[in-house]
């Protein structure tokens, strides 16, 4: 149960609204010829040319050019998209009509370590739902690729907090990643991590 002091909400995309598969996209990776893949991919922060592309620091032929190398072979755009979209396995429907209750109450936006080829894949498939579009769900939508920054380091929630202008007091920053809450705190915004494929609706009971 919330306080009446939270106006504000500051959610996470992975593992908060959008379930994860990490096992599955290892899976997809190691096919196409790397075996080492899985300590580069973590389910809260990403390693090596897989955080230079979730920092926006890499474009994505440059990825997918990697991602080759790595694999010591030809492959297509489209095998290399469905292998790391394999990561993401959708939002469950209550999520989505969640958030639109949620607008009407509260300041709503997100904030995501993620990557161009995630992001689109989400707003053509996860998101897309009843009508609706991603900008529906939100008030603003911050992503670690387009900001050049990424959670856990405190200087993202603190871009957040000066473009929204909002009192980290009256914030709450709902993420699966205890060190990402542990940066938001350091700040002053509340935070709550639920655990995987959980329901956090009981927070606003």
């Amino acid at each position: 149960m919330l306080d009446g002091h939270i106006k504000n909400l500051l959610i996470d995309f992975g593992g908060v609204l959008i379930d994860l598969d990490r096992r599955r996209c290892l899976e997809h990776f190691r096919r196409l010829g790397m075996p080492d893949v899985e300590g580069l991919l973590n389910d809260y922060r990403q390693e090596g040319f897989f955080q230079l592309h979730e920092k926006g620091l890499i474009s994505d032929a440059d990825f997918r050019g990697r991602i080759r190398q790595a694999a010591g072979r030809p492959l297509t755009d489209e095998a290399i998209d469905e292998a790391w979209n394999s990561f993401l396995d959708g939002i469950p429907a209550y999520k989505l009509d969640f958030l639109l209750e949620l607008r009407k109450r509260y300041n709503v936006c997100l904030l995501s370590n993620t990557n161009a080829i995630h992001w689109d894949y989400a707003c053509k498939n996860a998101f897309a739902r009843d009508g609706h579009r991603v900008e529906d769900y939100f008030d603003r939508i911050y992503l670690s690729y387009q900001m050049k920054m990424a959670k856990p380091d405190a200087e993202i929630f603190q871009a957040v907090l000066d473009d929204t202008r909002w009192t980290p007091e009256e914030t709450l920053f709902i993420d699966d990643a205890e060190a990402n809450c542990h940066a938001a705190q350091s700040l002053g915004i509340h935070t709550y991590t639920p655990q995987a494929h959980e329901d956090w609706r009981h927070l606003f009971q």
